[in-house]
């Protein structure tokens, strides 16, 4: 009976680890979405001071992902960093879109559903 007990503890104890990974693992692969969203070039190759703080302001997130997902104590607090770094590459980048286009640039275009 103990050994039952012991395998059913165990198989459950695997369950619910695969689950809480898969769910960091959709998080993370948000974030990993907006990644490649990331403007590699200034749009209409216009290198001004918006351009160079949307680059700083990526590069400020990747450091604060690190940070947050080195002091992470559990599996909420890695979902909790791959959000808030997926909202922050987002935010960014529609904000230097929004502000180029402002002063009448244009030149990025996405498609979203």
């Amino acid at each position: 009976m103990k050994k039952l007990v012991l395998t059913f503890t165990l198989a459950a104890a695997a369950i619910s680890a695969s689950a809480n990974a898969a769910v960091v693992l959709y998080e993370e692969t948000l974030a990993r979405e907006e990644e490649q969203r990331i403007l590699t070039n200034p749009i209409a190759g216009i290198e001004n001071s918006l351009w160079f703080d949307y680059r700083i302001d990526v590069t400020e997130a990747q450091k604060e992902l690190s940070s947050d997902l080195r002091r992470a104590s559990d599996v909420e607090d890695l979902r909790d960093a791959w959000e808030e770094y997926a909202f922050e590459l987002r935010h960014e980048r529609e904000d230097y879109i929004h502000d180029m286009a402002e002063r009448g640039y244009r030149g990025y275009v996405t498609l979203e559903n």
